[in-house]
């Protein structure tokens, strides 16, 4: 194959506000900010917030899961994620993976398993 997944873009209202919050739940930092866009060097794939005029509307087209770190529970993680400030939209489950579905602050939703 000669892709490699690199970073995760997510259009924003406000790039630098967004990029702390994930920084801080991803346990990574700013590496770069142009003003327009911010980019957080985090594992296992960075992610960019770029400015864009046009207002969210209905569902994310496409979003992120997340699998929990061997050894810690994805309750103790979804917590984690909630008092950082993101929502929890619905929990769901097929035989063998259990999720959650959250949302960030502006409302981007991505998945913890």
């Amino acid at each position: 194959m000669s892709l490699a997944a690199v970073m995760v873009t997510v259009d924003c209202a406000e790039p630098q506000e967004l990029a702390r919050w994930w920084a801080g739940a991803l346990g990574g930092e700013i590496v770069e900010d142009h003003g327009e866009f911010v980019m957080v060097a985090a594992q296992p794939v960075a992610m960019g917030f770029q400015r864009v005029a046009e207002e969210r509307r209905g569902k994310n087209r496409v979003h992120v899961d997340f699998r929990v770190a061997t050894g810690t529970g994805m309750a103790g993680e979804v917590e984690r994620l909630v008092a950082l400030g993101a929502s929890v939209v619905g929990e769901h489950s097929v035989p063998g993976l259990t999720w959650t579905v959250l949302q960030d602050p502006a409302g981007n939703e991505f998945c913890v398993h």
